[in-house]
């Protein structure tokens, strides 16, 4: 009986003893990559018929193979498709379905074919088409950070450097700070699918496919780009897995600082935004508390997202050659990311949109003493060298420090002891707009430069796919 069960299995032929039960739990894999049915069917139907063009099944044996996939797709589709014991992965199952539905045409549908060639395929079929998901999310995103942009150009908030008050900005010009970001996610999104975009079916296990079965021909029935260059590394490469994993932690740090920056802003200590009910809790002790916790779920999660990252790249690094079972963990890692990326981008949608800017508060908190640079910067106007001219604005600071006065309340004549250059027309440096409109270069603070990052960032999503 032990030699009939292992001989249901995938690799069973030449094994006599029975698995240990615990073995057989810690070697499955369906669990997990059962998600990938859709793919695993795909490339099984592309297969039968390419192993039909060299005559290793009969048209009519493709043809059942060919229905009976589908009804396994149906099932999939319905969710009454039943897992069974000795399903240890998705290959597995499905093929095993398939000879209950068919019965002996099902076992020719492996010839040539490995579970390594197999999985690499069902991966990149998952992963390119759900990169795309991923891509509509973060234009989405994109959309709602440039119509905001948009829309509250005339507010004017603290930059900030080191946590400490700079320079007057506008919040559109913070807003398209992350629009730049993501702007560069999403070009490196298309990039990694280009990459994985290539076709590892037909490698075999590891030294290729011995019965001439058109590589080309299933890369277009399965839409890839191109086919991989050498066997031996199609069957290990996790490249495109890491880079994935890469890309998503990149991208939710870029989200958990956005994320960072309004969770400071919504505390009573800034007051410059509130959160929406829809993406806040309370307290279950303090009645008074709103708390920001998908802010705070979303610089929690990219953590997790960094983990599976770096604890891939450690599977990886000792792995030999060829096709091991260390690389088993690549897909719990990669549809935990892939879920997890999936809901920061699309809470940062639903946050951002909700968000109510307090742009009252914001322009309360504009003080003199962040005109400082532009004082130097009204010295240089006249004529006076930058280094001097800074020295001189610091002058002026510990000049409004020792009389106890704000700095926009020195007079004209308390200046002149700093410098001569000072004169009346000094009193256009204390506006504010005045401030930001001076800082017009391409990507700068002014109406027009904001303007201009608008245009370019719409312009280049109305590129996209």
């Amino acid at each position: 009986m032990a030699q009939e069960k292992e001989g249901n299995k995938l690799w069973g032929g030449r094994f006599t003893g029975a698995v240990d039960p615990i073995m057989e739990s810690f070697n499955a894999s369906i669990s997990y990559d059962k998600r990938m049915w859709d793919a695993d069917i795909k490339g099984s139907k592309a297969y039968v018929q390419a192993i039909e063009k060299v005559g290793l099944v009969t048209s009519e044996e493709r043809d059942q193979i060919l229905e009976g996939l589908d009804k396994v797709h149906a099932e999939w589709s319905q969710g009454t498709f039943q897992i069974k014991s000795g399903d240890e992965d998705i290959h597995t199952a499905n093929e095993r379905r398939l000879k209950e539905l068919i019965g002996t045409p099902a076992g020719k549908l492996h010839t040539g074919r490995s579970r390594n060639d197999q999985v690499a395929t069902d991966m990149r079929l998952w992963l390119r088409d759900n990169l795309a998901t991923l891509k509509s999310y973060v234009i989405e995103l994109l959309n709602v950070f440039v119509n905001r942009a948009k829309i509250e150009m005339d507010v004017l908030m603290p930059g900030y450097t080191h946590l400490q008050r700079a320079q007057p900005i506008r919040w559109s010009h913070w807003l398209m700070n992350y629009g730049a970001m993501l702007q560069r996610d999403t070009q490196r999104l298309d990039e990694l699918a280009r990459r994985v975009n290539f076709l590892p079916l037909g490698s075999g296990a590891l030294a290729g496919n011995p019965f001439e079965v058109d590589r080309e021909f299933l890369a277009r029935e399965l839409k890839f780009a191109d086919v991989t260059s050498n066997s031996l590394d199609a069957v290990s490469d996790r490249d495109f897995v890491v880079e994935f994993l890469f890309w998503a932690s990149l991208t939710s740090t870029h989200l958990s600082r956005w994320a960072e920056d309004l969770i400071l802003y919504c505390s009573k200590e800034f007051s410059f935004v509130s959160l929406s009910d829809a993406y806040s809790t309370g307290s279950s002790l303090m009645p008074q508390k709103k708390n920001a916790d998908s802010l705070e779920l979303i610089r929690g999660k990219a953590g997790r997202i960094f983990g599976h990252q770096a604890g891939f790249m450690m599977t990886l690094k000792g792995v030999p050659s060829t096709y091991n079972k260390d690389l088993q963990e690549d897909k719990e890692a990669m549809f935990d990311v892939y879920d997890t990326m999936a809901g920061i981008l699309q809470v940062a949608t639903g946050v951002l949109s909700t968000l109510k800017i307090e742009k009252d508060n914001m322009r309360k908190a504009l003080s003199p003493d962040m005109l400082a640079t532009d004082l130097a910067y009204y010295l240089v106007r006249k004529g006076v060298p930058f280094r001097e001219a800074h020295g001189m604005s610091g002058g002026c600071v510990a000049l409004a420090e020792a009389k106890g006065v704000p700095l926009n309340e020195l007079t004209v004549d308390d200046l002149k002891t700093i410098s001569p250059k000072f004169e009346s027309d000094v009193e256009k440096v204390w506006d504010y707009e005045n401030s930001v409109e001076q800082y017009s270069a391409f990507g700068g603070t002014s109406r027009s430069s904001v303007n201009q990052q608008i245009v370019k960032l719409e312009t280049w999503l109305k590129t996209l796919k």
